[in-house]
């Protein structure tokens, strides 16, 4: 860009430095202007936040541009709410009032209500109220709540959340479900930070500083939650920083899979059918391939008359919206392999107790510790007799064996405790610049091989994604019923018993059912 500067002309700051504001009562900065040359692509309001997406010249990310209601106060509201925040942060809590977020959160309101009316009055404001209640959140969310993080966490196309170390140097960067990575126009301080990790050590009970530098935990805001990965010295050698999961708030099912491609009918009226002949499933890929949601829809195949239990070291299983639908499901928590804290049960423990917990189906968060052992000890010698699945780190069949065998410890033989193994992928275009999910394989475990199931053919494709097509395909072995797991299924139905094409009707059936819930849906 070549620009004619004379002596003392001001613009060389505007072309050296970026300017950055922020209201009084907030700590957070951010630049309220858009970069010179760039070009809104897409917008979009959440609540009363308008979202832009902005192409900026000479960038390959674009850049999230946010604008929340508080950026645009008056100045008169702005002080008023920096007098309010004054009076607020003096008040000191007792015990109950802070034993949990939503308590802390209503307390923090309703003082906030009153303390406002307060200032308006004696500063001859007239403030309705919608008014009083819109300032009252405002002021709730920078006190008692995570600022702008819940800002973000609103938008449900938000799915990643990064707030890199120094900070206070660098702009907060998330991960868009239709733009991918951008950037965005937020800068939090580290006093900001600061108070999170305050607020994420007290509600979670694990420790973070330089004795225990890593904290998983979870966060729910108005609007959205996530999972919480924090770090700090002496892992972080610039001190703290975040990056956070948002979870959906609504359940992923089968057909809003179908809906996005990630899967085909055939593959959810496959997977309903081994679903409801309660077979052991492993879902596999590697980092955000969409493991969890595929195991969370999983759930949702199970009929309603049937209890579940839920075992997680980081809560990312939708347990309550899936429970608010009707389902009799229990949840359970256990110590995190990575921060291992004390107070919490072990893995391999609050497996134990699961299996305690009556005749249940099991869903495991993540097998990624010794408690693999007792969970495949279990499954071999029958004392799970309804459906049991999880996810696990691995990006082929084999990869899922090598993990299991050589680096959880688990007996091969107790490997072959295991039906069927999803593989999910996150793909990219040619030109590497998008992404998208995919399940790309379904691989039947047989139970013949001794040594290698690789070698021996112990791993059996029964659909297999077609990058030509962008669809799964299946497998001649599953279109003439060589299965050996749906035949196992078709053996305990007396209808089914030895007649394929009854049990393949019964598929394509399903398959239909979930083709014709989204259609209706859309519709």
């Amino acid at each position: 860009m070549n620009v004619k500067l004379r002596i003392g002309d001001r613009m060389v700051y505007r072309l050296i430095f970026r300017p950055t504001i922020r209201p009084k009562f907030m700590l957070t900065r951010y630049y309220s202007y858009l970069p010179k040359g760039s070009k809104i692509i897409d917008s979009y309001y959440v609540g009363s936040t308008k979202i832009e997406i902005v192409k900026v010249p000479e960038k390959i990310r674009y850049l999230y541009f946010v604008t929340p209601k508080e950026f645009l106060l008056d100045e008169e509201k702005n002080d008023l709410l920096n007098e309010a925040r004054s009076q607020l942060i003096t008040y000191k809590p007792t015990e109950k009032e802070i034993a949990s977020e939503e308590v802390a959160r209503e307390t923090f309101y309703n003082m906030s209500v009153r303390i406002i009316k307060s200032i308006a009055d004696s500063r001859g404001i007239k403030l309705d109220a919608d008014e009083i209640k819109e300032l009252a959140n405002i002021l709730v969310r920078y006190t008692a709540g995570y600022g702008i993080l819940e800002i973000l966490l609103a938008d449900e196309k938000v799915q990643d959340i990064y707030i890199n170390s120094p900070i206070g140097e660098t702009f907060v960067f998330i991960n868009h479900a239709d733009y991918e990575e951008c950037e965005t126009n937020l800068i939090p301080t580290l006093e900001e930070a600061e108070g999170w990790a305050t607020r994420f050590r007290l509600y979670s009970g694990r420790p973070l500083d330089e004795a225990n530098p890593v904290l998983d935990t979870e966060i729910t805001v108005p609007g959205g939650r996530g999972r919480v990965a924090a770090i700090t010295r002496t892992l972080s050698p610039e001190g703290l920083g975040y990056a956070i999961r948002r979870h959906r708030e609504k359940p992923w099912t089968f057909p809003l899979f179908i809906k996005v491609k990630a899967i085909n009918p055939l593959y959810a009226g496959l997977m309903s059918f081994i679903i409801d002949g309660a077979r052991t499933i492993l879902v596999a890929g590697g980092r955000g391939s969409g493991k969890t949601s595929i195991l969370s829809s999983m759930i949702l195949e199970i009929m309603r008359k049937f209890r579940i239990i839920v075992l997680e070291d980081t809560l990312e299983i939708p347990v309550s919206q899936i429970r608010a639908l009707g389902y009799n499901i229990e949840r359970l928590k256990s110590r995190s392999v990575i921060t291992k804290v004390e107070a919490e049960m072990p893995a391999e423990e609050a497996l134990r107790t699961a299996l305690r917990l009556g005749d249940s189906c099991l869903f495991v968060g993540e097998v990624r510790s010794v408690e693999a052992k007792v969970l495949f000890e279990a499954m071999r010698v029958g004392a799970l007799s309804n459906v049991v699945a999880g996810t696990i780190h691995a990006e082929t069949a084999y990869g899922v064996y090598d993990r299991v065998v050589h680096d959880l410890g688990v007996e091969p033989t107790s490997f072959k405790a295991i039906d069927i193994i999803n593989m999910c992928a996150m793909l990219k275009s040619p030109d590497g610049l998008h992404r998208f999910r995919r399940v790309i394989e379904v691989v039947e475990v047989r139970k013949h091989w001794k040594e290698d199931p690789m070698e021996e053919e112990g791993f059996v494709p029964l659909m297999v994604y077609s990058a030509k097509e962008d669809n799964l395909k299946p497998t001649d072995v599953l279109l003439e019923g060589e299965s050996e797991v749906l035949n196992n299924i078709a053996k305990r139905v007396r209808e089914w018993h030895g007649n394929w094409e009854l049990v393949w009707e019964n598929i394509l059936l399903r398959s239909k059912i979930k083709e014709t819930i989204l259609d209706f849906a859309i519709k």
